[in-house]
């Protein structure tokens, strides 16, 4: 395990790190350990009590988060003819068809952060998928991002759209803003994504289903929500 820095050790140091608090006092916490030197990403880290490995139990979806997560992502649309037209004018990053899928296989090129695909491409599309997926890029209707509504998918994307997904160990990982937010807009974002969770809650899960919830920046420590006291 890498040895902490200094500062990262006086801010542990500084609450008791196995305290469980409330959100508003947990948004607080999180803003005042962000110490670094640059503007740091506020990340929400959520153990479910779901088995991932049964397709029953998955739990995925995405959602606009109430002011965006202070980062402006390049959009990848995977289109031909009206929509490829429509994807320009709605403001992606790249378009394209064949050429862009040869580009990511023979450049190992990845120069963007979502791809989007109209239900027709999913051909082109479905040969990347051993090199997007285990980057999380793969498009999936689950998302919004496999939709002939290519210009909303852009919009929401742009305004500040997350996926939210199960990893291997049944913990979701996503951004809610940035150190700058503040408080009171981090709590609003919250809010937006651990309803939308509770929401997704597979009828198959049994027991607690918020098992923890920790929110940390980029450099500091985790701090913990109660998550008894979330409820939707």
């Amino acid at each position: 395990m890498p040895k902490r820095g200094k500062k990262y050790r006086e801010l542990v140091a500084s609450y008791d790190k196995t305290t469980l608090f409330e959100v508003p006092e947990a948004m607080k916490q999180v803003v005042e350990t962000s110490k670094a030197k640059f503007d740091e990403t506020i990340e929400v880290h959520i153990k479910l009590g779901v088995d991932g490995r049964h397709a029953d139990q998955q739990v995925r979806g995405a959602i606009v988060l109430p002011h965006g997560t202070g980062k402006t992502k390049k959009v990848l649309v995977f289109a031909k003819g009206p929509k490829a037209a429509e994807a320009e004018a709605a403001g992606a990053d790249y378009v394209g068809a064949e050429e862009l899928a040869q580009k990511i296989q023979t450049e190992n090129w990845f120069d963007f952060d979502v791809v989007v695909a109209t239900p027709d491409m999913m051909g082109v599309v479905g040969r990347l998928g051993k090199i997007l997926g285990p980057k999380g890029l793969m498009p999936n209707p689950k998302s919004g991002t496999v939709t002939m509504d290519v210009e909303k998918a852009l919009a929401e994307i742009k305004a500040g759209k997350v996926e939210y997904r199960l990893d291997k160990t049944n913990i979701i990982h996503t951004p809610i803003g940035k150190a700058s937010f503040g408080p009171e807009k981090l709590q609003d974002n919250f809010n937006a994504l651990l309803e939308a969770v509770v929401k997704a809650k597979p009828a198959a899960a049994k027991g607690q289903y918020l098992r923890s919830v920790t929110v940390a920046s980029t450099m500091g420590p985790g701090v913990k929500v109660n998550p008894a006291l979330i409820q939707f």
